[in-house]
C-alpha cells in the first residue's frame, strides 16, 4: 500500500472555486487534516462555460484553457500547503480530477473530456499528480461517473443501516448503500447549476445565497411537470449527465410555453425541480434510513427542508453531522482514488458505472526523486 498523505483537487462542474483537501489515507484510515478553497477566475469560468454548453471553439483555445486550468490547479495546491506549512516532500501524490468540458457516455463513441494539464501540476508543485480518472473506466464500457460512490461505501458504509449519499454540486448524484445489493450510483440530474445560471442571468449572482430569491417566489407546477418529463430523470441507470445537457439552451426550450412565468417563480420551480429530481430517485432505489448530503447543495435551506417533507420517513442530514465536510467530499475522494492507483488498486464500481470489469482508474505524472 502507498501510504501518506495525499491532496484532492477538484473544481466541479459548478466552477465557484477550486476545492483543495489534505489526507491522511492508509488502506483503512481516510483522516482529513486540511482544506483550502481557491478561487476560481470568472473570466476564466466564462469563457469554459462556453464550451460546455457546445458554443464553437478551436484546438488553440482548447490547448491555452488546458494549460491556464494546470496552473490554477498548481496554485490551489500550493496554496494548501502554505496553509498546512508543507513542502513537496511531504506529499505522496496530488489527485487531480481536472475540469469537465464534455461528457457523452452514451454516444457512437463514448468519451469524456476533463482539461487542466496535469504535466503542469505536477512540473509547478514538484508533487507526483494522478489525473484522468475516467476514462479508463469508459474504456471497459463504463459511464467513466460517478467514481465517488466507491469512496462513499469506503467511509460512510453501515454494516445495518441503509444510506444514500447525495452530493449536490452543478450536478446532484447518489450513491445506494443498501445492504441487500451492490452499490448503485448515479446522477439524478441538476443540482446547483440551474439555479445558478439563471440567477447570475437576472441579478449577476453566483448563486441564490440561502435561497433568498427563490423563497421569494413561487412554484409553478405546470412547469414543473413539464421539465420532470425529460427522458432523461426515467433512463435506468447506469446514467451520468452533465452541463452538456442541462445548460440554459435546456432551459429556454421548457419555457418557451411559459411566456408569462415571472424570473422569481422560475427560481423557485428550479429548486423544486432539483429536490424532486432527487427524492424520486432515492424512492425508486428502494429508500433508506438516512440520506446523507454533501456538496454545495447542501448549504440551500429550501432543498433541504424540500428534500425533508418529500422523503418523511428519511433522516436528511449533511455529511458533516457524520464526520466528513460536505465541502470537501468530492476533493477527499479524489485524493482518495489518487491512493487507489498509487496503490495499485481498482477504483472504480462495475456496479455503478456499467464498466464490465474492475480496473484501476488514471494516469500517473511522475516526478524525480526529491
Amino acid at each position: 500500500m502507498k501510504s501518506g498523505r495525499y491532496i484532492g483537487v477538484m473544481s466541479g462542474t459548478s466552477m465557484d472555486g477550486v476545492d483543495v483537501v489534505l489526507a491522511a489515507i492508509s488502506d483503512k484510515v481516510v483522516a482529513q487534516q486540511v482544506s483550502y478553497s481557491h478561487p476560481f477566475p470568472q473570466e476564466l469560468k466564462q469563457k469554459l462555460l462556453s464550451i460546455c454548453q457546445g458554443q464553437q471553439t478551436t484546438l488553440s483555445m482548447v490547448g491555452q484553457f488546458d494549460y491556464a486550468l494546470g496552473t490554477l490547479f498548481a496554485e490551489a495546491v500550493k496554496g494548501l500547503m502554505d496553509k498546512a506549512r508543507l513542502t513537496a516532500s511531504d506529499i505522496t501524490a496530488v489527485g487531480c480530477h481536472g475540469q469537465t468540458v464534455w461528457h457523452e457516455p452514451d454516444g457512437e463513441k463514448p468519451f469524456t473530456m476533463q482539461i487542466g494539464d496535469n504535466n503542469r501540476v505536477a512540473a509547478l508543485t514538484n508533487i507526483t499528480t494522478v489525473g484522468d480518472f475516467r476514462r479508463r473506466d469508459m474504456a471497459y464500457g463504463g459511464q467513466g461517473a460517478p467514481l465517488v460512490p466507491a469512496f462513499h461505501m469506503a467511509v460512510l458504509g453501515h454494516p445495518t443501516e441503509r444510506r444514500i449519499i447525495l452530493n449536490i454540486g452543478g450536478i446532484a448524484n447518489i450513491s445506494a448503500l443498501l445492504l441487500d445489493s451492490a452499490v448503485k450510483g448515479y446522477d439524478t440530474g441538476p443540482g446547483n447549476m440551474l439555479m445558478d445560471a439563471w440567477i447570475w442571468r437576472h441579478k449577476q449572482l453566483p448563486y441564490d445565497k440561502d435561497a433568498q430569491w427563490a423563497n421569494e417566489g413561487t412554484v409553478n407546477q405546470r412547469l414543473l411537470q413539464k421539465m420532470i418529463s425529460d427522458p432523461y430523470f426515467a433512463r435506468i441507470a447506469p446514467k451520468s449527465t452533465g452541463r452538456e445537457y442541462f445548460n440554459m439552451a435546456w432551459l429556454e426550450k421548457q419555457l418557451v410555453d411559459f411566456p408569462d412565468v415571472s424570473s422569481v417563480d422560475i427560481q423557485a420551480t428550479l429548486v423544486e425541480l432539483t429536490a424532486v429530481s432527487i427524492a424520486q430517485q432515492v424512492v425508486l432505489s428502494g429508500g433508506c434510513e438516512r440520506l446523507l448530503v454533501c456538496g454545495g447543495g447542501a448549504r440551500n435551506p429550501r432543498v433541504m427542508s424540500r428534500l425533508s417533507a418529500l422523503l418523511p420517513i428519511t433522516e436528511v442530514a449533511t455529511t458533516d453531522k457524520y464526520g466528513l465536510s460536505g465541502d470537501d467530499m468530492e476533493a477527499l475522494a479524489f485524493a482518495w482514488l489518487a491512493f487507489r492507483t498509487m496503490s495499485g488498486l481498482s477504483g472504480n464500481l462495475p456496479s455503478v458505472t456499467g464498466a464490465d470489469r474492475e480496473t484501476i482508474l488514471g494516469a500517473i505524472y511522475p516526478v524525480a526523486s526529491r
